[in-house]
């Protein structure tokens, strides 16, 4: 089981637990680090929690998209257009 403190730790770039914990020996330790600067990126939210058997449980949740602006439809943008 992974402790609760290195969850942090492992979301960093280049982190792994210790070599006889990973799969093949191949990885470099980006994955979840990419994960967490996509999250970050679009303001999610990311969980990581560790399973009892070993392994992390990694939930994004992402917010609902705010409604248009009354009278627009969904994937329309409102534009002011001046006339001279």
């Amino acid at each position: 089981m992974i402790a609760p403190g290195e969850i942090d730790r492992l979301l960093q770039p280049f982190q792994q637990l210790a070599p006889d914990r990973v799969g093949d020996g191949e990885g470099l330790g980006l994955g979840l680090s990419i994960v967490a600067a996509i999250a970050k990126a679009h303001g999610v939210t990311l969980a990581a929690r560790p399973r009892p058997y070993g392994g992390l449980d990694i939930h994004v949740t992402f917010a609902a998209p705010a409604p248009p602006p009354h009278g627009l439809q969904p994937g329309w943008r409102s534009t002011s257009v001046r006339q001279r």
